[in-house]
């Protein structure tokens, strides 16, 4: 009886490893916004974002336009309503500008969606093929918390910029990247007590485990708390830390977001770069504007961190945070709400070996938040 209940218990361990949905890495970030072609200029400007394609009335679209920006393996889609009474118009009423798909690059989108739905993921968009004289793209769809989506890319027969219905988009206008390498990880915020709801989505649905959780009391401050856990995917290229709001003496920065965004979302992008002093340096020169922490937070900097290559006068001139676990350790810096609506910003990051997401630096950025959130009146 003993050999028998092992057994099986080594056989559910195995099933349990298994990858059943192998993602390559982010295919796309797309965002619906008032403004695509402003959005644009603003992310090439500010972020060294490069033009790749367009799609709108030039392409046959009547509803609808978007712009495709790159930076190494970063692609932002940037879509707004051409007319009235749209689902995207819809979209930006209640969420302002925002992220609304997280597309994930697949070998299969038909089998990444079947077997998603097949554990309970609700549909979205069913497997759709789309062509042009380039080759095909196969697309689906699935929902996750609010109103935001994934969508499964399989694109191994096409070659064209983009994806068909795209023509490559020239403009003279053209600034340098600023060093900008891939997505690290994508936050979302979600409602009270839906964290583990969410969590088990992942879990269940898409396969991804649990590689570490934050309560309120690693992520709190005199006024505001929260709590967070981050799901990752079996070859650790698609990580999603999931917050809640916890119970606080004033509005956490996730109760804000939820009520200038109008539900669950995502918070915000963490994009890696492998020089974070000649990135931040850039970005700040362009007009980004990236929160503060007291100068205090560098005279014991070394002795919590050891030893780090980089001069701690040039990231206490930034405002740089650095980190260290078992691993390495890590630096990393959070921009201001980069939309009117305080909800979506930007973490640049760069990892020298550590695998964490800075818990020795939560309790300094949301004090950083908190006072950003004082001036806006909703703290």
């Amino acid at each position: 009886m003993e050999t028998l209940e092992l057994k099986n218990m080594q056989q559910a361990g195995t099933e349990q490893e298994v990858d059943f949905l192998p993602l390559n890495g982010t295919d796309y970030i797309e965002l619906y916004v008032g403004n695509a072609r402003q959005s644009a200029l603003y992310f090439q400007t500010a972020f060294g974002f490069q033009p790749l394609a367009h799609a709108g009335l030039e392409t046959g679209l009547r509803d609808r336009e978007s712009y495709v920006l790159v930076q190494d393996k970063i692609r932002l889609v940037l879509t707004s309503p051409l007319v009235g009474g749209t689902a995207i118009g819809a979209h930006i009423d209640q969420h302002g500008d925002g992220v609304k798909v997280v597309a994930l690059w697949v070998d299969d989108a038909t089998y990444s969606y079947e077997e998603t739905i097949r554990r309970g993921a609700t549909s979205y968009m069913e497997p759709t093929t789309e062509e042009d004289e380039h080759g095909w793209v196969v697309r689906s769809g699935i929902g996750t918390y609010g109103d935001t989506v994934h969508l499964f890319v399989e694109r191994k027969a096409y070659n064209g910029v983009f994806l068909p219905g795209y023509v490559k988009w020239e403009p003279t206008y053209q600034p340098e990247a600023v060093g900008l390498r891939y997505v690290d990880h994508m936050v979302g915020n979600v409602g009270w007590n839906e964290m583990n709801k969410w969590v088990q989505f992942y879990a269940d649905v898409m396969g991804f485990r649990q590689l570490v959780s934050f309560d309120d009391k690693d992520i709190s401050t005199d006024y505001t708390a929260l709590m967070s856990k981050v799901m990752s995917n079996g070859n650790g290229r698609i990580k999603f830390p999931i917050n809640e709001p916890a119970e606080g003496r004033k509005k956490s920065q996730v109760e804000e977001y939820l009520d200038f965004y109008g539900g669950s979302g995502i918070q915000h992008i963490a994009v890696a770069t492998d020089n974070i002093i000649e990135t931040v340096t850039e970005l700040g020169q362009r007009g980004v504007e990236f929160l503060q922490v007291p100068a205090i937070y560098y005279d014991d900097l070394l002795d919590r961190v050891g030893n780090i290559d980089e001069e701690i006068t040039e990231l206490r001139k930034l405002g740089i945070l650095v980190d260290r676990d078992e691993e390495g350790y890590l630096l990393q810096i959070f921009t201001k709400p980069i939309m009117p609506r305080p909800t979506l910003f930007f973490e640049i990051i760069q990892r020298k070996g550590a695998k964490s997401f800075g818990k020795g630096n939560f309790k300094a950025l949301f004090e950083a938040i908190e006072r950003e959130q004082l001036l806006r009146g909703t703290l």
